[in-house]
């Protein structure tokens, strides 16, 4: 493509602009400052993150104690604290998995200050200063919370102004947590085809559907399930945030091309590929005094965006210069 700024933005969004840097010269596009909403810092560098164009990262399962001391900064780190799940259930006794990550619901107590109870998890996580709440339902990997446990973590997360996001994986799952108004999905449901149906509903809700579709890479069956349920959603208007699930296997620390070519092949493309790299969720703005910055040429086309974000960093703002006015 020509380096027109229209053209520019039809491809990337409203927001692409070309510039360079003041310091350097080095010339490149401007883009809103990306966000990865799913991660597990205790896994991975996280210092590696800027560098690779990630200004703000979720964390969905992770030490309060520890998320609670961090330092302000970048990348900007919103975070749920511990997985809430049920006693024995998933992750419990992962090797990845420490015990200061999990807390295992064994009463659906509305009430604070109950051992075990649902409202002390996630009082204790609105604490830590969470700002999403992770409720843990996977069926294929041992016991997972009842209906009535569930309901209570979003009943009580609601009274804080807390989102519920589920680890949604085995049969009936999705549906369990759609039925019982979690705010989103931690990872597109895979375990299925969801339907038309299902779909409607999480849209009609206000659902957030994060990625995480690259780590599927090695289960086909997921992966179609996964992709397939995305476009359908995607399509439907519903609202999808870039994720990687990042520390799960061996992926960059940094802007995931397999991710954006999977959105890409789930129809997420071009603006919409962007917008949900760009969604502050769960905060309403993005970090700020930060873009991401892309350098060299723009794309031809939406299918080489992917490739192209390879070389995306974090810039300050104030060090651009931009040349489209």
């Amino acid at each position: 493509m020509s380096h027109d700024p229209e053209a520019l933005r039809e491809l990337l969004g409203p927001d692409a602009a070309l510039c360079h840097r003041a310091l350097t010269g080095e010339q490149g596009v401007s883009l809103p400052p990306f966000t990865d909403h799913h991660v597990h810092l205790h896994l991975i560098d996280e210092q590696a993150l800027a560098a690779g164009g990630i200004a703000g990262v979720v964390d969905l399962g992770g030490d309060p104690v520890a998320l609670a001391r961090r330092d302000d900064g970048i990348p900007r780190v919103a975070y749920a604290g511990a997985f809430l799940t049920a006693v024995g259930g998933y992750p419990v006794g992962r090797s990845w998995a420490p015990p200061e990550i999990t807390r295992e619901i064994s009463d659906p107590s509305t009430h604070p200050g109950v051992p075990g109870g649902a409202a002390t998890a996630v009082d204790e996580q609105a604490s830590f200063g969470a700002s999403v709440i992770k409720a843990s339902l996977n069926s294929t990997a041992g016991p997972v919370l009842d209906s009535a446990a569930l309901a209570a973590i979003i009943e009580v997360a609601r009274e804080r102004g807390l989102p519920v996001v589920a680890h949604a994986e085995g049969e009936g799952m999705p549906q369990l947590a759609l039925d019982a108004g979690v705010a989103g999905f931690a990872h597109t449901p895979f375990s299925a085809f969801v339907g038309r149906t299902f779909t409607a509903h999480a849209v009609a809700a206000g659902q957030v559907w994060i990625s995480t579709l690259a780590i599927h890479r090695h289960d086909p069956e997921a992966a179609e399930f996964a992709r397939v349920n995305l476009a359908g959603f995607a399509a439907a208007g519903g609202r999808v945030l870039y994720g990687t699930d990042l520390g799960n296997g061996d992926q960059p620390v940094g802007v995931n091309p397999d991710e954006v070519a999977a959105l890409h092949r789930a129809g997420v493309r071009g603006p919409a590929l962007i917008a949900s790299l760009a969604d502050p969720w769960p905060f309403a703005d993005p970090p700020t005094g930060v873009c991401t910055f892309v350098p060299g040429a723009p794309p031809a086309e939406s299918a080489e965006i992917a490739e192209w974000l390879r070389g995306a960093a974090v810039v300050p703002t104030e060090e651009l210069i931009h040349d489209d006015h």
